[in-house]
């Protein structure tokens, strides 16, 4: 990382709520291309979340506490803060002096940007503020929110518009919260309503819309200069297992997460 940071530019992507068993389905099913064709291997790394609910797990994420190997440890981190005595502090990682890596990265000369997507990102009171707050930058709409099911291609049109009014020079950081994994997620799955209410099965589709624009995401983000890319999901969901419904749980569907991490060269296609 301590190569990357400085050189490339830098995205993160958290697909809300995703569930690790959906998207490994999903993946092995061919039914998420896009994303597989940039998996290692074209598959998911199981991770556990660090934290059960958004609000908990992206305090963790930004301060470069990202969701965990799914085996024992000590995993170094890729990213940490300078703190004594970190055991998951290794060569490769990029320490930073501030309280986040948002900061950090932005001492290190980075634009930093959110866009925003369920409700702790939409600056409407104190608590949705926290998190953009950390970022230089950072939007939020309705259209992007977790009622609209054209959420995900609203969020891209958004951080094109982002990258394309930056100086080539400009070294950026880039962070999308994605919301449509979220529930609501009933109206991606044709057939579907509203009274039957949300499954796996709607949050499956979700995720094949969300894989159908995020070509689009990564071909902006690499338009300028290699980019190095992180996309994961900050904790799953329940729909029924074992009785749970939701999140913010002690549930394995809500602990175990898919992640990946990857790199784009620059002007990689949609």
């Amino acid at each position: 990382m301590n190569e990357i940071v400085g050189s490339h530019d830098l995205l993160l992507v958290t697909l809300d709520t995703l569930r690790h068993d959906v998207a490994a389905e999903l993946a092995a099913a061919g039914r998420i291309p896009n994303l597989v064709r940039h998996l290692p291997g074209g598959t998911w790394e199981k991770r556990h979340a660090p934290g059960s609910f958004t609000y908990a797990s992206h305090q963790a994420i930004f301060a470069g506490f990202l969701p965990t190997p799914a085996s024992p440890g000590p995993h170094p981190r890729l990213f940490a803060a300078r703190f004594a005595g970190s055991e998951t502090t290794a060569g490769h990682t990029y320490v930073f002096d501030a309280p986040d890596l948002v900061s950090g990265l932005a001492d290190a000369g980075y634009r930093t940007v959110c866009v925003g997507g369920v409700g702790f990102f939409n600056r409407q009171g104190p608590l949705g503020s926290v998190l953009p707050g950390m970022f230089q930058e950072s939007h939020w709409e309705p259209r992007f929110g977790v009622a609209s099911p054209t959420s995900f291609e609203e969020q891209v049109a958004r951080a094109e518009q982002v990258v394309a009014g930056l100086p080539d020079e400009q070294r950026l950081f880039l962070f999308v919260n994605v919301s449509a994994l979220h529930q609501p997620n009933w109206f991606h799955l044709p057939g579907a309503t509203r009274e039957a209410g949300d499954s796996r099965a709607t949050h499956a589709a979700a995720l094949e819309y969300v894989d159908r624009h995020i070509g689009r995401l990564f071909a902006a983000a690499s338009s300028r200069r290699p980019c190095f890319a992180i996309v994961c999901s900050d904790h799953g969901t329940a729909y029924g297992d074992d009785g749970y419904t939701g999140h913010r749980l002690g549930h394995k569907a809500v602990w175990t997460v898919p992640y990946a991490h990857f790199t784009l060269d620059r002007g990689a296609t949609p």
